[in-house]
């Protein structure tokens, strides 16, 4: 891979000259960009398909072998269907909200480490980068309910926003356990030091990594992720018999579709994120050759995979919890714990017991 890349350098300086670390950067902005729109449209399918399983009944099978075509068939639909701003709405911030809800869900993956040595911006502050950008997204929800000068919406972007800000807070204090106990902020140097430790020296990575140690913060992260992604059974922000469609329900075509892009692609950076925080990121399950073999980043891939299934199954199990219970759990059961666990780990990593040395 080194070689490879340093091939790819020496003949890119050749062509573009003192243009060639933007032609670069814009490359390997392209490379990560691309997949991810294909990965956001085929977790659609995913989600049909595995809901349909779990529910004994048929998912999507019709357009394409095996029903792969539908996730292209839904994009053109969609494309093609006229978009209409409401007469009254502001029509600037109208169209700016969709793109300020999805270019932070795309912009985080920046900073997310592939494998080692494989990512497109590998800076110390990768960790407080992905916390600052995921938290703009918020605005693109209050902009568009309040932009379409109608009720429904503005009532649905506050619903949204108190969620997303009160689930953000426990999210923050679950990555803060992480940076004590790997001591950096930079993402590769946080899978790096979940490769150390007695089980890890025994080959058996799986029990050196922080979803063990810190297994209560694990959960509040990724349940706060649910809830922060308005996924079942926080989905109250969309849920159809209570406020018809949230803050996006005066968008129609490819700009209602971006609101759903940006959905998915939140949930996939989520579970990527939380891979990388407790679950080693590209480590392998255990240290054997054969598995070491295997590129880091269909490691990666592979967690994200599950958690983003632990999403859906959640979806396709539990009912819809009311606002009210939304809200309390967020305050008043997730942000507690969380300042708790902060301290109990605080002192962990101080005390001569820390297993993170």
């Amino acid at each position: 891979m080194d070689n490879f890349l340093n091939l790819v350098t020496t003949q890119g300086e050749a062509i573009f000259g003192s243009l060639w670390p933007l032609v670069w950067a814009l490359v390997r902005i392209v490379i990560i960009v691309l997949p991810m729109f294909g990965c956001v449209a085929y977790l659609t399918l995913w989600e049909r398909k595995l809901i349909g399983w779990m529910h004994i009944r048929l998912g999507p099978n019709r357009v394409g072998p095996l029903g792969l075509l539908q996730p292209i068939a839904d994009a053109l639909k969609l494309l093609m269907k006229e978009i209409i701003a409401p007469a009254q709405a502001s029509k600037l911030l109208y169209f700016i909200a969709p793109i300020m809800v999805i270019m932070p869900a795309f912009a985080a993956w920046a900073v997310i480490p592939f494998q080692a040595k494989m990512v497109l911006a590998d800076v110390n502050a990768g960790l407080l980068y992905i916390m600052a950008i995921s938290s703009i997204g918020v605005y693109g929800v209050i902009l568009a309910g309040w932009s379409s000068n109608s009720k429904y919406p503005f009532l649905g972007a506050m619903r949204a926003s108190a969620q997303m800000i009160s689930y953000e807070i426990a999210m923050g204090f679950a990555l803060v356990t992480v940076l004590l106990t790997s001591g950096s902020l930079n993402l590769s140097a946080i899978v790096a030091s979940q490769e150390q430790g007695v089980f890890a020296d025994m080959g058996l990575n799986f029990l050196s990594w922080n979803w063990l140690p810190l297994l209560p913060m694990f959960l509040i992260y990724f349940i706060s992720g649910v809830a922060e992604t308005n996924r079942h059974p926080f989905d109250v922000v969309e849920g159809e018999s209570e406020i018809v469609a949230g803050h996006m329900v005066e968008y129609s075509g490819m700009s209602f579709a971006m609101f759903f892009l940006a959905e998915y692609a939140n949930m996939i950076l989520i579970a990527a994120v939380a891979s990388i925080m407790f679950l080693g990121g590209w480590l392998p399950i255990v240290d054997l050759p054969i598995l070491r073999d295997i590129p880091g980043f269909f490691w990666l891939f592979g967690k994200t995979f599950f958690l983003l299934s632990c999403v859906i199954w959640l979806r396709a199990t539990l009912p819809r919890y009311r606002y009210d219970q939304i809200m309390r759990l967020g305050w008043k059961i997730f942000i507690p714990i969380s300042v708790f666990w902060v301290v109990v780990i605080g002192a962990w990593v101080v005390s001569p017991w820390n297993i993170w040395k």
